[in-house]
């Protein structure tokens, strides 16, 4: 279940980073409504990994409508150096 605290919850930080587990961010609301994210930093770098695959995911793709970029077998492996 979700972490949701006031951000004024901050004044007492210790309590908040407790709350902050792998797998589980802490939502921070100002007046009432969503306004931050605590997450613990494995969680970050794996959200961020997975963003920049997506991104090349999605250059991919687009270059396979549009026709271009493809590259014959021996051209691959000569890319990849075997």
């Amino acid at each position: 279940m979700p972490s949701i605290l006031p951000v004024s919850d901050l004044r007492n930080y210790n309590e908040v980073l407790k709350n902050c587990r792998t797998g589980e961010p802490v939502f921070l609301t100002k007046n009432g409504r969503g306004r931050f994210v605590v997450l613990d930093i494995e969680d970050y770098e794996r959200e961020r990994a997975e963003k920049k695959l997506l991104m090349k995911l999605k250059e991919a793709e687009e270059a396979v409508k549009e026709g271009k970029e493809w590259l014959s077998l021996d051209e691959l492996k000569a890319a990849m150096g075997e």
